[in-house]
C-alpha cells in the first residue's frame, strides 16, 4: 500500500509541481550559492511567508540581481516589513520582489533619493511605468541588506503570479539540496464536539509519538468516537543550513483514502490571515507550538484540499480505523505518521461544559460589550465560531477573555478619559498589558473628544497608560563642535520606552536631511554623500515625537571640510 500512494503521490507532484512552471526563466538573484534560512508558507505570526529567505553569508551589501528581464514596476522604502524592496514586472506576466535591501543599484537609488528629498520622507513607494528603469537578466537592481522587519542579514526573494499571489520559488527551479525526510516533533487529537471522545476525555490530546527506523513515526493505539480530527507539529531541514524550514505538502489518510490535504504551492495575500484558524491558536498562544489542524472548520484558505468529510474522521463504535499522516517536502522526502482507532464507548468521561458568561459572542452579528467608561465594537465575522466572552471592567482596565481565540480582523475599544484634566489627557494612550510583568504596550490609538480609540486584533487585558517622558536623544559618532571632516555619516540614538516613536525630521544648515531609521538598534543615519551640504560650519537640528506627541529637540554644531 505504501509503495502504490508514494507512486500516484509521485507522479502527481511531479506532473503538477513541475511541468506547468518554467524552469530556465528566473535565474538565482544572488551570484552567491543558495542556502536558505526560510522557505515559501513557512508558517510565521498571522501569516505564510511569501517567499524564500537566502542566507548572504552573514554580510550585507551582497550583490542583488534581476532574476529575469523586466523593469521595476514598485519601489517601496519602509522603516517596518520588507524595508527597502524592488518589484520587478516580467513579460511572462510573473513579477519578483527583492526585500530587506540594503540600498539600490545607482540608477535606482538615484531614482528613490529624488523622491525622498521631493517628499521629504524616508518612507516612500512609487509605480515606475514600462521603460523608465528596465533591467536585464542577472543586472545588478541591488545590494543586500537587513532593513525593515527582518532578523538578520538576508535576501527575502519571491515570485507572484498575474494576480499578485505569492508562488513558491522552487517551481521554476531556484532551489537548494535536501535529502532529509521532514521531522515530526508531536501529534494531537482534537474531539469536535461534546459527543465525541479520545481515550475517555472529550479534550484535546498529545499523543505519545514514537520514531521508526527510516524516519517513520507511530503513535499509541487510541480508542475514540465520534467526529475526531488531528494535528501535526512539523519542520524540514535543509542540507546545508540548521533552519527549521516548512514543509511542502501534508496528506492524511483514512483506511487508505486520502481525506485531506494542505498544499503548500500558492496562496493570496488576503486569505494569509487565516493561519490562525489552519493553527491550533490556543496552543500557540500558550506555548508557541503551531499544530497544523488536519480538518478544516470555517476556513477559506486555498492551500486547504479537503477530500473527505473536510479531514474529519467519524469513529464508530467497535470498528477499527488506520490513519496515516503523508508530510513531504519539495524534493518529495517524505516522513509517514500511522495511528491506529479503535472505536469505543466504554469508560467515557462526561463532556467539559463551556464556561458560561453574560456576554455571548456571535460570530455572525456585531457585538458591542459596554461597562462603565469603556466600549468595545466585535464587528460581524471577527472570529471564526460563537463562544462566551470574559469580559471585566475595572477602572481602567478591560478584560477581554484571553488571548486564545483566533480573529480575522480588528475590532475596536474605547476609553472614556474625561475624567481625566485635559492637561494628563493629552498624555494617554491605550495599551495592551504583555507577559507575567504585564508591561505595556502602545496599540494604535486616535483620540476623538474625550475619548481613546483603540484598533487591535488580539483579545487580552487593555488599560489606559500614560506618556509624559519626552524621547531621548543622543549622538553617536560625533560631538558638539567637533571636526568630522573623515566621517562618511553622522549617526544618531534615539528611543522612547513608553508609547514609542512617531515620526523624526532633521535638518542641516536649515535644510532637510535623509536620515534611514533602523528601529532594530535604534538608529538613525545621514549619509554625507547625498551632498546637501558644503559649508564648513554646520548647524544640525533633530526633532523626535512619540506616539502622544512628546517630542525632545537635539541641536549640535559640527565642521566639515
Amino acid at each position: 500500500m505504501r509503495i502504490i500512494l508514494f507512486s500516484v503521490f509521485f507522479i502527481s507532484f511531479f506532473s503538477n509541481g513541475q511541468s506547468n512552471y518554467p524552469q530556465d526563466y528566473f535565474t538565482n538573484p544572488l551570484e552567491v550559492p543558495i542556502v536558505l534560512s526560510g522557505t515559501f508558507a513557512e508558517l510565521r505570526s498571522n501569516h505564510f511567508h511569501s517567499g524564500m529567505d537566502i542566507k548572504t553569508q552573514h554580510r550585507t551589501g551582497l550583490n542583488v540581481v534581476a532574476s529575469a528581464d523586466g523593469y521595476i514596476s514598485r519601489i517601496k522604502v519602509s522603516h517596518w516589513g520588507y524595508g527597502k524592496a524592488l518589484y520587478i514586472t516580467h513579460p511572462n506576466g510573473y513579477t519578483t520582489v527583492y526585500g530587506h535591501l540594503s540600498k539600490f543599484a545607482p540608477e535606482i537609488e538615484a531614482h528613490v533619493k529624488k523622491l525622498q528629498y521631493e517628499q521629504e520622507s524616508y518612507e516612500i513607494e512609487d509605480f515606475p511605468k514600462a521603460g523608465v528603469l528596465n533591467v536585464t537578466k542577472g543586472s545588478l537592481v541591488a545590494y543586500s541588506g537587513n532593513t525593515g522587519g527582518s532578523g538578520g542579514p538576508h535576501l527575502h526573494f519571491e515570485i507572484r503570479d498575474k494576480e499578485e499571489r505569492p508562488m513558491n520559488p522552487m517551481l521554476f527551479g531556484i532551489n537548494t539540496a535536501d535529502t532529509t525526510n521532514p521531522i515530526v516533533k508531536s501529534i494531537y487529537a482534537f474531539p469536535l464536539d461534546d459527543k465525541s471522545f479520545i481515550n475517555g476525555k472529550n479534550s484535546k490530546q498529545k499523543l505519545t509519538l514514537a520514531p521508526l527506523k527510516g524516519g517513520d513515526y507511530t503513535t499509541e493505539i487510541i480508542d475514540a468516537i465520534g467526529n475526531i480530527g488531528f494535528g501535526i507539529e512539523t519542520i524540514d531541514r535543509l542540507d546545508l543550513a540548521p533552519n527549521s524550514n516548512g514543509v511542502y505538502n501534508i496528506q492524511s489518510f483514512v483506511n487508505g483514502t486520502q481525506n485531506y490535504e494542505l498544499d503548500f504551492k500558492r496562496f493570496s495575500f488576503s486569505e494569509t490571515k487565516h493561519i490562525n484558524q489552519l493553527i491550533d491558536y490556543e496552543t500557540y498562544t500558550t506555548s508557541k507550538k503551531r499544530i497544523q489542524k488536519l480538518f478544516k472548520i470555517n476556513n477559506p484558505l486555498s492551500i486547504i484540499k479537503p477530500l473527505v468529510n473536510d479531514g474529519i474522521v467519524e469513529v464508530q463504535d467497535q470498528t477499527s480505523m488506520v490513519y496515516k499522516i503523508r508530510v513531504s517536502d519539495f524534493e518529495s522526502n517524505s516522513s509517514w505518521v500511522t495511528i491506529h482507532i479503535n472505536g469505543k464507548t466504554d469508560s467515557l468521561a462526561q463532556a467539559e461544559t463551556p464556561k458560561v458568561t453574560p456576554y455571548f459572542i456571535n460570530a455572525n452579528q456585531t457585538t458591542n460589550l459596554k461597562e462603565g467608561r469603556v466600549s468595545v465594537d466585535f464587528y460581524k465575522d471577527t472570529f471564526y465560531e460563537n463562544f462566551y466572552m470574559d469580559f471585566e471592567v475595572k477602572n481602567d482596565t478591560v478584560k477581554l477573555h484571553e488571548d486564545v481565540k483566533a480573529t480575522k480582523k480588528n475590532f475596536k475599544i474605547t476609553f472614556d478619559v474625561s475624567h481625566y484634566n485635559e492637561a494628563d489627557r493629552s498624555k494617554l494612550y491605550i495599551a495592551q498589558l504583555i507577559g507575567n510583568i504585564q508591561k505595556p504596550s502602545y496599540i494604535s490609538t486616535k483620540k476623538e473628544d474625550n475619548l481613546l480609540i483603540g484598533s487591535t486584533k488580539k483579545l487580552g487585558t487593555y488599560t489606559i497608560a500614560s506618556d509624559t517622558i519626552a524621547p531621548t536623544i543622543r549622538p553617536a559618532n560625533f560631538s558638539n563642535e567637533q571636526w568630522i571632516s573623515n566621517h562618511s555619516e553622522l549617526k544618531i540614538k534615539i528611543s522612547d520606552d513608553a508609547s514609542g516613536i512617531s515620526k523624526y525630521r532633521a535638518t542641516i544648515n536649515g535644510k532637510w536631511i535623509l536620515m534611514e531609521y533602523e528601529y532594530k538598534n535604534n538608529t538613525l543615519t545621514y549619509d554625507f554623500s547625498d551632498h546637501i551640504i558644503n559649508e564648513t560650519k554646520n548647524n544640525f537640528k533633530l526633532i523626535v515625537t512619540d506616539n502622544v506627541g512628546n517630542n525632545s529637540t537635539f541641536e549640535a554644531l559640527f565642521y566639515r571640510k
